[in-house]
């Protein structure tokens, strides 16, 4: 009886320890497949864009960049002598300057700014933009032409280099105020498609490159408005687009 019931006994816990490790075996196997199902359903990181490592040049830069374009320019006429600022526009040495700096000169010097000096003939001028192109007779051993831009967005940061009041090569900066404006003179067309900005301008200062904030040259500076006499800077000056004083200059403009 005992026996029969020993063997009962061992044959129960057989059958007890073999359902315990299938039941045991098919949990591992369901946890697994559970574990495999969510790592396959975790989402694959994507790459995100990295930052540009390019940052926009410094005010420092774009003035020793343009600073070997400038030149200082001097007139003489019979109704005195004026000062201003050109910039060089090509590998020829043309300067794009103001009109009404060398307007009816008789002579006219330019200075780069390596020191060299050189006497310049008036090769083109356009009295409704205010621009006049020179040539000078003696150019520099290295010609540093200036880049030219494109348009100006109001809002849009602008750097101005030139020699205001005789102190050469002095460089401020603004932005842009407004566009197409247009500005009455005396006696004279008006000008129109003006840029308007704040960078700081004064006498001397005409002729000289306004500049985008990459470097190039996105107009020529013309004008300053002061209601007053003094005919100092008061927070407006004026600039001929880049585009207008290219092709401005009758029958022999620039070859840029």
């Amino acid at each position: 009886m005992r026996g029969r019931l020993g063997r009962a006994l061992r044959l129960r816990s057989a059958r007890l320890a073999t359902v315990l490790v299938v039941a045991l075996v098919g949990t591992a196997l369901i946890a697994y497949r559970w574990g495999s199902a969510a790592r396959d359903e975790t989402p694959a990181a994507k790459p995100s864009a990295s930052p540009s490592s390019t940052a926009p040049p410094t005010v420092n830069q774009v003035y020793t960049a343009l600073a070997p374009s400038i030149v200082s320019i001097t007139s003489v006429s019979k109704a005195g002598s004026a000062s201003g600022t050109g910039v060089v526009v090509n590998a020829d040495g043309n300067v794009l300057t103001a009109l009404h700096v060398v307007d009816g000169a008789t002579a006219v010097q330019v200075t780069f700014a390596d020191g060299t000096q050189a006497k310049a003939q008036v090769v083109a001028a356009d009295a409704a933009s205010d621009i006049a192109v020179l040539l000078p007779d003696q150019l520099p051993s290295v010609v540093v032409p200036a880049v030219l831009g494109g348009g100006a967005a109001i809002g849009d940061g602008v750097i101005a280099i030139g020699n205001p009041l005789g102190l050469t090569l002095s460089t401020s900066t603004g932005v842009v105020s407004g566009l197409n404006r247009s500005l009455t003179r005396a006696g004279k067309t008006d000008l129109k498609g003006l840029i308007q900005f704040d960078a700081a301008v004064n006498p001397g200062s005409s002729g000289g490159p306004l500049l985008n904030a990459t470097g190039q040259v996105i107009g020529v500076v013309v004008a300053l408005a002061n209601p007053t006499r003094d005919g100092t800077f008061i927070g407006i000056g004026f600039a001929v687009p880049i585009g207008t004083a290219v092709g401005a200059g009758g029958d022999r403009p620039p070859q840029i």
